[in-house]
């Protein structure tokens, strides 16, 4: 069973999304490859969602701030990926 931080699979995804963790191996430590693959499910979607946002193009911080929540869920999608394959 998976120990989901934040409560549920959509809100660990949503809390990586705003900054809140960073994942790593260890925190995927004791996750079934079910369980994985459901997650890789939930950032998969956080991600379109984000990249569907169009800031406007003279505001630089909110561009700033998608492409920094875009980079923070490649980063653990790529995490979640490594775990499943070499897990």
């Amino acid at each position: 069973m998976a120990n989901w931080i934040g409560g549920s699979c959509p809100a660990m995804a949503n809390q990586i999304a705003g900054g809140f963790i960073l994942l790593s191996a260890a925190n995927l430590k004791g996750f079934l490859p079910a369980d994985l693959h459901a997650f890789r499910l939930e950032l998969e979607k956080q991600l379109r969602n984000a990249r569907a946002e169009v800031p406007p193009q003279d505001d630089a911080l909110a561009q700033q701030a998608r492409n920094h929540k875009i980079a923070r869920l490649s980063s653990a999608l790529q995490v979640v990926q490594n775990q499943i394959f070499n897990g």
